[in-house]
């Protein structure tokens, strides 16, 4: 068995002495992992970071095999984020939730096309964050439970649209809303892309993305969300600190 594929490295662990396991996030076989022999050589090493672009040739005797992988090195993004603690946390989260959500060796098309495009912002474009928000919604739709935000749940109304249902992910007016506003989750503006970057609307909605995540992994494998995505949480409300006017 061998095929030939380019992705983004997710995951890098130590197997024997001199080889590594690798996963990487690749355009036609979505997650998948192979061994590298001598990965964890200084020639290796650099090329095999999270967030780095790499072509890859998976070898195996039978298709269910773990198999190895020959890697060619394509672009880091070291370079891009290192300086930027913001985008750090940002490209360790992708990577973090790529890894614990995506089943293996499935490809995902558009969600592949969508991440290799906020990957490259990260550190470079100031609206990264907002374009982050925008990923979390598309990797609910590839896992099966999109959000609707088009209308009501309640009224059937496209406007005033306030809240989403923590149970369908279904929008929720105000007027729709009524007493049970305070058990909802929040639709801040960004969600519904018709706000800029605001950081604090950011927040809003990666809580109820984060929602919804969060009831995927639970179903899936009975883990939490990924502490790199607390961490970037953390780092997100520093930058909307600063943009608060003051008292």
């Amino acid at each position: 068995m061998e095929w030939r594929d380019q992705g983004t490295v997710l995951a890098v662990r130590k197997y024997g002495e001199t080889s590594v396991v690798l996963e990487v996030f690749t355009e036609a076989h979505g997650r998948h992992a192979g061994v590298v022999r001598g990965g964890v050589s200084r020639k290796m090493t650099p090329h095999l970071q999270p967030g780095g672009q790499i072509s890859v040739t998976w070898k195996a005797r039978l298709e269910d095999h773990l198999g190895t992988f020959t890697v060619e090195p394509l672009r880091s993004r070291a370079a891009d984020v290192m300086s930027d603690p913001l985008a750090l946390e940002g490209l360790n989260t992708l990577t973090s939730l790529l890894t614990s959500t995506l089943p293996e060796r499935e490809p995902h098309d558009y969600l592949y096309l969508e991440t290799m495009s906020l990957f490259d912002r990260l550190g470079t474009d100031p609206n990264w964050p907002l374009a982050y928000l925008h990923w979390e919604v598309s990797l609910l739709e590839e896992l099966g439970f999109g959000l609707d935000l088009s209308a009501c749940a309640v009224t059937g109304s496209p406007d005033d649209l306030a809240y989403v249902s923590p149970r369908s992910g279904r929008a929720v007016s105000r007027q729709g809303a009524g007493e049970w506003a305070d058990k909802l989750l929040p639709l801040p503006q960004c969600l519904l892309g018709q706000s800029s970057l605001v950081y604090a609307e950011i927040i809003e909605g990666m809580t109820t993305t984060g929602h919804f995540i969060a009831k995927i992994l639970a179903e899936l494998s009975d883990k939490p969300l990924p502490q790199a995505r607390e961490r970037f949480l953390d780092r997100l409300a520093k930058k909307a600190a600063q943009e608060a006017p003051p008292f």
